[in-house]
């Protein structure tokens, strides 16, 4: 379904079952995958790719360089980088920074994600939230800079668990269970 207000150069590729809202603006290059769903008023990038099942809310843009795997969440007016230090009388389209979002993250609404980091798998961003580093799997981060406060279920709820040592959790939702060693995070099927 794409919306008549949208606007697709030419040459982008768009999976099946994928939905474009109002005034989208999906530029030749960009990969799009299936099940998509881009809100009003998002733009995608050439070098943009974005995988199977994501939603992107309102106003979202998705810049060169910018990565999703399959099912990121980016939540309303969420923002991009994708130069570090920009200006406008300085030409800096050579140095791009790649950002990638691993699977099943969630970006909170009106959350920055400076270029450059990985957020890693099933990652929480909180809304309003300023990364600038990379992120764990898992990992729930809040605040101006981003900093981790918890551990986030791929159900998307959060764990109790400490940041850091030795610790498991069960998802209560899911029956997954969670293990913590050290700072690293993982899952184990029910």
């Amino acid at each position: 379904m794409i919306h008549d207000s949208a606007i697709i150069d030419e040459g982008a590729q768009i999976g099946k079952g994928s939905r474009v809202w109002h005034f989208v603006h999906v530029c030749s290059g960009a990969q799009i995958g299936k099940g998509v769903s881009l809100g009003q008023n998002v733009f995608v990038g050439n070098k943009a790719v974005i995988g199977d099942n994501c939603k992107v809310q309102n106003n979202v843009s998705i810049y060169d360089n910018v990565t999703l795997e399959e099912g990121v969440f980016c939540g309303p007016s969420m923002v991009f980088t994708n130069v570090y230090n920009p200006r406008s009388l300085i030409e800096r389209k050579n140095e791009y920074r790649n950002t990638l979002v691993k699977k099943g993250a969630t970006l909170g609404a009106n959350s920055t994600i400076v270029c450059g980091v990985s957020i890693g798998e099933y990652a929480f961003i909180g809304a309003g939230a300023v990364v600038n580093k990379d992120v764990l799997a898992y990992a729930l981060m809040v605040g101006v800079p981003a900093r981790q406060i918890g551990w986030m279920s791929q159900y998307g709820e959060q764990l109790a668990l400490p940041l850091q040592g030795q610790s498991e959790a069960v998802c209560q939702h899911t029956g997954d269970r969670y293990v913590l060693n050290g700072n690293q995070l993982k899952r184990m099927s029910a």
